[in-house]
């Protein structure tokens, strides 16, 4: 029995705008109309909780055994998330599902993330194995499978990478025939690195019908003349199942097919978002577990006569790690928030689409990616820290920091690498502009005619909150702009095989995307300070100010780079001189004191907790 509820969740998206995907590299917002975890319903808090009582008393306790892969014990942990209603979230009500919203799948995702072995499994088989069927499923395909995928009686799981087609998804060499007949498929290939294959029981496996057209198919285990390879040795996520799959002749029902032949990269790309989005998540999940246990040795060990939590060189490590997770935590809401209202925003006839539900989603394809890579860096960063803090101890395996070291690094490879990611994410946005959905463009035309007029003078402080940081943020704005126009008047339509150049506008992206949403959220909190207290806005306030010193220099050092591979001699001086002009704040902020005011609120809370 479900523990959470099918009733509407009370979701404070009233003045939550459901805003183009990458707007926020022209527009500015206000907070009001942006999503943070403050903003969280009474009943998603619940399930918050729920999910966390879930992890500490299940599965942190069953640590050993998830990591020694004992039989059984991985396949009883998700029946026990099934039973909290956690596999169900994604599907409808009609199919044995709860159909809540895209928060609520964000939350459960988040705080079950202290096992990465068991957010693999669970993200697996409730995101990448499920969400296939619930889109493009038929109706016959949906009543057969998915009341037993929620339930999590069968355990789903998503073939697409090969030994020869990881990051080049399209290049799969799995071949598909129809039969003469017309009344079943033929499957011969081999997939690789297959997450839950040693016990999933549906496999959503992508191949070439007569080696041409991209399809998707649903192939059940026990299949004949498909088998599965032994279990992969890993660096991380040792607890987690990750096998070969082999099809030999392997004969499939035709209508297992799934979605159009010839379309499966419409299923692979738009169940890749979604992917990429929980990834995120979890990684805020993990990251939080991990700063707990950093302070909590911190406030624990001695040395020199004191608490090592009294250092200045801890704590600034405990406030880096709080600030970068603070600002992923704020792109993910964000991120999930315009999902939301976008979803809610459907009219009562397509609220139940698939179609427009993942077009609703695919809008926030370049927000998805950057939660993805900002994820996996936060978690690598956060969790190489723990290990620092630790010491000795972090580095041996009695104690979770070694673990949690290990598991994080296949986040920078999980649902398209990093490096695939970045690319992505600017070539997502030069796209739309070049088709006039977004006006970057123009944006940049007007700024670069900007340029040319001699600076004007700077106006007075105004007194708001953060407000050079508003500035820096504005400024950031104009440094993108700047080095986007200028590589795309060097290179053009070849823009995207430069690699290097594609990658340093990314990384000028997400800084900006990271900025806003940890500038609004701050905002946010102080005006409603009432209700947070005074004190997580304070310190959201702190750890915005840090991040922005470290975000201008990013976006400084990035634009710099590209500048320098997309101009060349008196024109490259005159852009390295605007940029510096771009990168001139008022006045310098003291990082010290705020690191060790972000550190002393946490080690106080004796966690990450705002």
């Amino acid at each position: 029995m479900s523990t959470i509820t099918t009733s509407p969740v009370d979701v404070a998206l009233a003045s939550v705008l459901a805003a183009a995907g990458g707007s926020f590299l022209l527009e500015d917002r206000s907070p009001e109309e942006i999503f943070t975890p403050e903003d969280l319903s009474a009943e998603q808090r619940q399930i918050a909780e729920t999910a966390s009582r879930f992890a500490k008393e299940q599965l942190l306790p069953a640590a050993a055994q998830i990591e020694a892969k004992q039989e059984g014990v991985m396949r009883g942990l998700l029946r026990q998330a099934a039973e909290l209603g956690f596999t169900a979230i994604d599907i409808p009500e009609e199919y044995g599902g709860l159909g809540l919203d895209k928060a609520t799948s964000a939350v459960v995702a988040d705080y079950t993330a202290v096992s990465a072995s068991f957010s693999t499994t669970i993200g697996a088989h409730a995101g990448i194995g499920t969400m296939p069927i619930v889109w493009y499923g038929t109706p016959a395909q949906k009543e057969r499978y998915l009341p037993r995928l929620a339930s999590a009686e069968i355990v789903g799981a998503y073939a697409l990478s090969e030994a020869t087609s990881g990051s080049d998804a399209m290049n799969v060499r799995t071949r598909a025939v129809l039969t003469e007949d017309g009344t079943q498929y033929i499957l011969n290939g081999e997939k690789m690195w297959i997450s839950n294959a040693g016990f999933a029981d549906l496999f959503t496996v992508f191949a070439k019908i007569d080696g041409e057209k991209f399809t998707a198919f649903l192939v059940e285990r026990g299949t004949p003349g498909f088998s599965i390879g032994k279990e992969e040795h890993k660096l991380g996520i040792r607890g987690s199942s990750t096998c070969a799959l082999v099809f030999s002749d392997c004969r499939i029902p035709a209508e297992n097919l799934l979605g159009e032949a010839g379309k499966g990269h419409h299923i692979a790309f738009n169940i890749l978002n979604m992917g990429r989005f929980k990834l995120g998540a979890a990684c805020i999940g993990g990251a939080r577990y991990a700063i707990e246990l950093g302070i909590k040795y911190a406030k624990d060990r001695t040395a020199f006569g004191k608490h090592i939590a009294e250092f200045g060189l801890i704590q600034r490590k405990i406030a880096g790690s709080a600030t970068q997770l603070y600002v992923t935590e704020s792109m993910a809401y964000r991120t999930v928030g315009m999902m939301d209202a976008a979803l809610n925003a459907l009219p009562a006839d397509a609220a139940n689409s698939s179609r427009e539900i993942q077009k609703r989603i695919e809008e926030y394809a370049v927000e998805c990616s950057i939660l993805k890579v900002c994820g996996s860096e936060m978690l690598d960063y956060v969790s190489d820290e723990l290990v620092q803090i630790m010491g000795g101890y972090g580095y041996v395996e009695d104690y979770p920091a070694e673990r949690i070291y290990r598991d994080a690094r296949i986040n920078r490879i999980f649902e398209g690498t990093n490096e695939i990611n970045r690319m992505i994410i600017t070539g997502w946005l030069m796209k739309r502009a070049l088709k006039g959905q977004l006006p970057l463009l123009p944006a940049i035309k007007k700024l670069m005619d900007e340029v040319m007029q001699p600076p004007e003078p700077g106006s007075g402080d105004s007194g708001e909150l953060l407000e050079r940081e508003a500035k820096v943020l504005a400024n950031m704005r104009k440094i993108f702009l700047l080095a986007a126009g200028t590589a795309s008047q060097r290179y053009m339509m070849t823009l995207q095989d430069e690699q290097e150049v594609m990658a340093d506008l990314a990384d000028c992206i997400i800084a900006i995307y990271g900025l806003e949403s940890a500038l609004l959220r701050a905002r946010k909190l102080a005006s409603s300070a009432s209700r947070s207290g005074s004190g997580a806005a304070s310190v959201a306030a702190a750890m915005t100010s840090v991040y922005a010193e470290g975000a201008l220099a990013t976006v400084e050092q990035a634009a710099r780079r590209v500048l320098a591979a997309s101009a060349e001699g008196d024109m490259l001086g005159i852009q390295l001189g605007v940029l510096r002009r771009f990168t001139r704040v008022s006045s310098a902020v003291d990082s010290i004191a705020l690191s060790r005011t972000i550190a002393r609120h946490f080690l106080d809370a004796g966690r990450y907790r705002m």
